[in-house]
């Protein structure tokens, strides 16, 4: 097989584009591969894909092709620009490389497949590639993705956020909660970031929605109300999260009493932080004997650990019915139990309850969401960070 036919075969050249010479520099380890435009009554207009009147040749262009050997490959051409009645004048769509790129799509192709695997630091020592180059590769292969993706019925939702930079900068992340699917990155996290996503739905996509698991962040309730329709019915609020609210409260408890029992020699609370915000099952036998002692105490603390407890084994009911008459329940003994931190928790469990009753019923968590954000996590370790925002989203 000749030279000619190699190169022409791996670019996908198609008329009227033929290669017009192909030369190499042993010194520099350099391969240029020269193109040129034989047909010039054929031209269509990037825009409208109308066939249009040539207009004139742009000056030399270059793109960077797969490596022949141990030889870089160029790609040079003259590109044709056509007079459009409609768009004016315009550059023709070369069908080896995007419009803005100066990599062709094979290249590109590589790029992307090693950049899952390596750092684009450690890609761009190996390929003499800038952070800018890699980094274009990348985003343009996201928009390639996001253009492909048809329009889908998402039924169950998770809504989270992400830190991206430190003093609370965030990126909010969607995802579909049944296939783990990344659906919409916003940057911030209040209410048009969430808002901007709900926005470009279609109706029939917001009508599909059943679910969406959240925390109770005030900024994700608001924009789901504006934007659903019987938000109060999709809106749930992962069992973690509540369970977090309730644990923090147990230990604001821990804390104020360990204070007043250190004040007259009482050490008996001393290094029992973890203790009450361990899940029983999840201790050992060692950790169950010197916990037992604690607990059935006459200790606020373990007062406190009661009612947190107690809301733990709330979440297995099958109808609205029966759990919102046992969550009632635990709301008033909560609201009672003199312990300030406790009953402040238990305010937000009331006001939210439609949304915990929702996730009881619907059986959805923010699990998922939370899984998404541990692998975005390790990206943003692998990649040793970004330069900027849109980086980071792509």
């Amino acid at each position: 097989m000749s030279k000619t036919t190699s190169v022409d075969k791996s670019l996908g050249l198609r008329a009227p584009w033929e290669i017009l010479e192909d030369t190499y520099d042993d010194q520099a380890k350099r391969r240029t591969v020269t193109l040129t435009c034989t047909d010039t009554s054929s031209l269509s207009c990037p825009k409208c894909d109308k066939v249009c009147p040539f207009y004139d040749l742009r000056t030399a262009r270059q793109w960077r092709h797969l490596d022949t050997c141990k030889y870089q490959t160029i790609l040079v051409a003259r590109v044709p620009r056509i007079k459009c009645s409609e768009h004016g004048v315009k550059t023709v769509q070369v069908c080896w490389a995007d419009t803005s790129s100066r990599y062709t799509y094979d290249f590109e192709e590589y790029v992307i497949g090693w950049v899952k695997e390596a750092s684009i630091l450690a890609m761009s020592r190996q390929l003499g590639i800038g952070w800018k180059g890699i980094a274009g590769i990348i985003r343009r292969a996201v928009m390639r993705g996001l253009a492909r993706r048809k329009e889908q019925v998402v039924a169950n939702i998770c809504v989270d956020e992400v830190s991206y930079r430190k003093r609370h900068k965030y990126l909010t992340i969607v995802s579909n909660a049944d296939t783990g699917t990344v659906l919409y990155v916003g940057i911030g996290r209040d209410k048009l970031a969430l808002m901007s996503w709900y926005q470009q739905l279609s109706p029939a996509q917001l009508e599909g929605i059943r679910s969406v698991s959240m925390d109770m962040w005030p900024a994700y309730i608001q924009a789901t109300k504006a934007c659903l329709a019987n938000a109060n019915e999709k809106i749930c609020f992962d069992r973690f999260h509540v369970a977090k609210c309730l644990g923090d409260a147990v230990d604001k408890v821990r804390r104020q009493e360990h204070k007043e029992l250190r004040k007259s020699g009482n050490q008996i609370l001393t290094g029992s932080k973890y203790m009450w915000l361990k899940s029983p099952p999840n201790m050992s036998i060692k950790q169950k004997r010197a916990f037992q002692a604690l607990r059935t105490s006459t200790l606020r603390t373990a007062r406190a650990w009661a009612v947190k407890e107690t809301a733990r084994n709330l979440w297995h009911y099958k109808t609205r019915g029966w759990a919102r008459k046992y969550w009632k329940k635990w709301l008033i003994w909560a609201m009672r139990c003199r312990l300030e931190p406790m009953k402040k928790a238990a305010q937000t469990v009331k006001n939210h309850l439609y949304g915990i009753l929702n996730a009881i019923i619907l059986k959805v968590s923010n699990g998922p969401a939370e899984s998404i954000n541990s692998r975005i996590k390790t990206i943003k370790v692998r990649a040793r960070g970004f330069r900027n925002k849109t980086d980071s989203r792509t």
